[in-house]
């Protein structure tokens, strides 16, 4: 006999309602990676419920990427954490930039809410600067003095890094990590188009450093969003200049 509407109904609440559960503990570090989960018929004791309704719930958890199950073998807990999922997401996104160069604009612009919202959480703090800024801005200084036009890049993108730690919030430090030698690629990209000096490009993080040191939010805010801004202006012609010379060169 044909299960009734309200039977399948029933049962799919019930194996909706396992799976919630041990999504639960896997999201809540209950159980780790790396965790066998219980037999079947453990678990189906363990909620009141059938084998089968264990197997469903189990099979949404693998569909989630929570689990990971074999033939024969019992369940694994397989979830990363999130440096990892975004870990992969940077290659997901670099992987794109190959085939299409606007998602480096896109990125510039993830760039610049991540770090326009730090600076406001910084700025509400007594002591904002910490050391690493501080060192990220001398070792610019001291590349503008040697005229090392790619060792100030790289302390130029420790800058922002810097910045972006500082704040203390894990889930933007580990978004920001796992996309900085994207951030990195781009800042050497668009500062192939000079449009300042040396001198002029230090003394404008010189100004932000000073505009978080005196908790100037607002001016802060101000000066980085132009700074991306014009960053992503200069990206767009290295871009297409790019394309002329490998048109030209094809």
């Amino acid at each position: 006999m044909r299960p009734s509407a309200a039977q399948i109904g029933q049962r799919d609440r019930l194996h909706e309602t396992v799976s919630a559960r041990l999504e639960e503990r896997i999201l809540g570090g209950d159980l780790q990676v790396g965790d066998k989960l219980d037999s079947e018929s453990a678990i189906a004791r363990e909620f009141g419920v059938s084998t089968r309704a264990v197997r469903e719930a189990i099979q949404t958890l693998v569909t989630k990427g929570l689990v990971a199950r074999r033939h024969g073998a019992p369940t694994t807990v397989v979830r990363q954490d999130v440096g990892e999922f975004l870990d992969t997401l940077a290659v997901s996104v670099r992987q794109r930039l190959s085939s299409d160069q606007s998602y480096l604009e896109e990125l510039m612009a993830a760039r610049r809410m991540i770090e326009t919202e730090v600076l406001g959480m910084l700025c509400g703090r007594p002591d904002p600067i910490a050391a690493p800024v501080t060192e990220a801005l001398v070792a610019m200084r001291k590349a503008r003095d040697a005229a090392d036009f790619p060792g100030f890049v790289n302390a130029d993108a420790a800058f922002h890094l810097a910045l972006v730690h500082s704040a203390g919030n894990r889930i933007l430090s580990i978004m920001y990590d796992n996309f900085a030698a994207l951030i990195n690629e781009v800042i050497q990209l668009s500062s192939r188009v000079l449009s300042k000096s040396l001198e002029d490009a230090y003394d404008e993080h010189a100004e932000i450093y000073d505009r978080v040191r005196n908790r100037d939010g607002a001016g802060a805010v101000t000066l980085v969003r132009a700074q991306i801004d014009h960053s992503a202006t200069r990206l767009r012609i290295a871009i297409e200049k790019t394309r002329t010379e490998e048109k030209r060169d094809g």
